[in-house]
């Protein structure tokens, strides 16, 4: 994880380019698309929206501290991931391995996306559609915010957790606003989408809206983890192993394993090599690993990975 200079959102090695990665000043590949040019961490505070908003966050977490999750909760087995509606293979966890489409609201997989499309007759049709409503795909940034707007009418918590990214990044048109970004990813999270919590975990632990407060973070990213965000489960790891917690960091970083992060892969080595993890246990994350990617490979999502790394890659 490394925070991009650009939008600030703290993004894993796979949303940067190779060049952007070793760079100081990093912009991940979305912000170098839209040319986003690098920027300080505002710390003005909207006063009436960010009280409102703190307020809110921080009921949630006071009253998550007095329920008081229990290891069995924290430490059980995440809910099974989506398939992609059109291969029916398991949806790849790496950003660039699925998209949300705009017009109905479904995320396909790179494979399904970059296949051509066929008509009754088997023929070759034009696949500037979506490969699961057959809608022509949005020409421009109005038509694709025109899109997000509506199905965020209608409580798709996918679209407003994508809205909150554009706030976030000052894409689309958008202007750059980290408290309209933080009540999307709020209102997302509320209704399911367990990724916006990692997002509102981000916040609190790099000091973005909100105070620095690692507690708070390592709230965020709990519920995240809980619902199978396997992201959070890998900051989760790291904020354990930062405090000594070693047993626990281990069992978060197995999980997030099963959700194809490879950042916990390379943890789960280092806890090996210093001799905080056995040889078993980074035997078990080497094949926890590989039963992942035989779950999510197919020779379509490999083509597609082929004609463009960057676009299409999916582990």
């Amino acid at each position: 994880m490394k925070i991009c200079a650009a939008c600030h959102a703290n993004l894993p090695k796979e949303s940067y380019s190779k060049k952007q990665w070793k760079l100081d000043q990093r912009r991940c590949k979305v912000c170098t698309t839209n040319k986003q040019e690098t920027q300080p961490i505002s710390t003005k505070q909207d006063n009436g929206n960010d009280n409102e908003l703190i307020k809110s966050l921080d009921s949630m977490y006071l009253e998550g501290t007095e329920k008081k999750t229990s290891d069995e909760e924290l430490f059980k087995q995440p809910p099974p991931g989506e398939d992609c509606p059109i291969c029916f293979l398991l949806l790849p966890t790496f950003n660039s391995g699925c998209k949300y489409q705009t017009c109905c609201g479904k995320v396909i997989c790179s494979g399904c996306i970059h296949a051509p499309l066929y008509d009754n007759q088997g023929n070759v049709v034009d696949n500037e559609k979506c490969p699961f409503c057959r809608t022509p795909q949005p020409t421009s940034d109005e038509e694709v915010v025109e899109r997000i707007r509506k199905r965020v009418e209608i409580n798709d918590p996918a679209a407003i957790y994508n809205l909150g990214c554009f706030y976030s990044r000052g894409s689309h048109g958008f202007p750059q606003d980290y408290t309209k970004a933080l009540k999307l990813y709020h209102r997302a999270g509320e209704l399911g989408y367990a990724n916006a919590y990692n997002h509102i975990g981000n916040a609190y632990h790099n000091g973005r809206v909100v105070e620095i407060d690692k507690k708070k973070a390592k709230y965020y990213y709990q519920l995240a983890a809980i619902e199978g965000d396997s992201m959070a489960r890998n900051n989760l790891g790291i904020c354990e192993a930062c405090i000594g917690n070693m047993d626990s960091a281990i069992k978060h970083f197995m999980i997030a394993i099963q959700g194809c992060r490879p950042q916990s892969l390379n943890m789960m080595r280092k806890l090996y090599r210093d001799g905080y993890a056995t040889k078993d246990d980074y035997m078990k994350a080497l094949q926890t690993y590989q039963t992942y990617l035989s779950e999510i490979k197919s020779s379509q999502r490999d083509e597609a990975a082929a004609f463009d790394s960057e676009q299409f890659r999916y582990y």
